[in-house]
């Protein structure tokens, strides 16, 4: 994502994602910080990147990967300014942000959406691809690499402080 997509996004927009998206949940966020924090490479370069917070399921036989429903958002908080800060676009995930996150969003140009709760069966048919790229001792809160098509979401947080959640 570029900053000019991401400003073109308005709080209560509907959205298809298609292309990468990478899962990271909280342990794997904690780690990700931590090498920012210490000048380590990351598992994926975060400029311009998506980030779904997703742990799935085992990929049932035939399919790339199992129910894919999003996480709870307000758990990945404490990490959240640090990713966006160092290039993180967008985060998929469910629910309210604090506002060290919302403030973020709009200071790097980043955006929050939002996806369906309890439909993780659903949203995996959308799930075309999916590899694990780092952190495989965390199950399935590893870094996937997901390739994705028409992914719905809703642009919960904008760039330019506005909420669906107001």
């Amino acid at each position: 994502m570029t900053d000019a997509v991401v400003r073109s996004l308005k709080a209560g927009d509907e959205v298809l994602i298609s292309g990468t998206v990478y899962t990271a949940r909280d342990m794997a966020h904690k780690r990700l910080c931590e090498a920012i924090n210490t000048g380590q490479q990351l598992p994926f370069p975060l400029k311009g990147a998506i980030i779904y917070f997703c742990g799935p399921t085992p990929a049932p036989p035939g399919r790339p990967i199992g129910a894919a429903g999003p996480t709870t958002s307000s758990r990945m908080d404490p990490f959240s300014p640090t990713l966006i800060a160092a290039g993180l676009k967008a985060m998929l995930g469910k629910g309210y942000r604090n506002q060290q996150v919302r403030d973020a969003l709009k200071k790097y140009c980043a955006v929050h959406l939002s996806t369906l709760g309890g439909a993780g069966a659903l949203l995996a048919k959308r799930i075309k691809s999916a590899e694990i790229i780092a952190y495989d001792d965390l199950g399935p809160e590893a870094i996937r690499r997901l390739e994705v098509v028409d992914f719905p979401a809703i642009v919960a947080y904008d760039s330019f402080g506005s909420s669906v959640y107001k």
